[in-house]
């Protein structure tokens, strides 16, 4: 079976006879992803980090840099990084596109280290060419706090048609983003919901999916999380036990058809005898349930 290939040994890409039960988590016509960062505790190789997204049952993903970048033969030196992403041929990142969609994952966001103020023009054009090859509508970086750098990253965005997409954390308000907006219509958001109600302040239920609603031809993304509220501590849980309203934004999805996709991010504590692959799931699950209900 699928699951149990992968892990025991050899090359996925060497190996024409490997295959997926291709997963599907798209539910009630709301694409439930998995951001990749989620199996931070786990061993990190390209082939193995498809695989705990299949193994979790998600059909679409956000995948972040390292692994991807690995894959494509990145230096060790990091001296060589920027002049490596400026001049690296773009054949190994469709190998990748290649090896997910064969197995059935949709990667729709792209999260490299290259999207900084320190990162040269070329490694940003760079960060944006891998997004486009892996078949992604964006990239996702932390919101600057200098407007100069996301009017840069706007900018270099609609030269080559690929969105930049905001995360913020508890400093996340209903106007955070608006200077980014502004800048370029390829910045946008990728708003992370159980940060944004741990914010606390005029942080509310409410004022979220107020937010999402306002603002849904602008976010391209969305992270979700089980967070407590400012006020309740601020906890990461397990899914149902926190203060973001989970069910009412998938609802809110569904009844709109916001072609948003609502990625799974694993941050809480995950129990003895667990792991993220299973955590993931249960995220999964929960969103399925939600999505379903009557």
């Amino acid at each position: 079976m699928a699951s149990a290939g992968l892990l025991m040994g050899g090359s996925l890409l060497a190996r024409e006879s490997f295959f997926f039960d291709k997963p599907n988590s798209r539910i009630a016509g709301v694409q439930i992803g998995v951001i990749t960062y989620s199996y931070r505790s786990m061993p990190q190789s390209l082939e193995q980090v498809l695989q705990y997204i299949v193994n979790s049952g998600i059909s679409a993903t956000e995948l972040m840099g390292e692994p991807v970048e690995a894959f494509a033969g990145i230096p060790s030196d990091k001296s060589k990084i920027a002049e490596w992403r400026a001049t690296v041929p773009m054949t190994k990142f469709a190998a990748v596109k290649k090896l997910f969609d064969k197995a059935g994952v949709k990667i729709y966001a792209f999260k490299p280290n290259a999207l900084g103020s320190n990162n040269t023009d070329a490694e940003i054009e760079y960060a944006l060419r891998v997004a486009k090859t892996l078949g992604a509508k964006s990239v996702t970086v932390e919101l600057p706090k200098d407007p100069a750098q996301s009017g840069r990253l706007g900018q270099l965005a609609a030269k080559h048609k690929v969105y930049v997409g905001y995360h913020a954390h508890t400093q996340a308000t209903d106007t955070a983003w608006d200077t980014a907006l502004s800048q370029s219509p390829y910045n946008s958001m990728n708003l992370d919901c159980g940060h944004y109600i741990a914010a606390g302040g005029n942080n509310t239920k409410e004022t979220l999916l107020a937010l999402i609603q306002a603002k849904h031809n602008r976010i391209t993304s969305m992270h979700m999380k089980d967070r407590k509220t400012k006020a309740n501590g601020g906890a990461n849980l397990p899914w149902g036990q926190g203060d973001t309203p989970i069910k009412e934004i998938l609802d809110l999805l569904k009844a709109k058809k916001y072609a948003i996709p609502a990625t799974i991010e694993l941050e809480y504590n995950i129990p003895a005898g667990s792991d993220a692959v299973q955590e993931v799931k249960k995220c999964f699950l929960y969103a399925k349930d939600a999505l379903l209900a009557k």
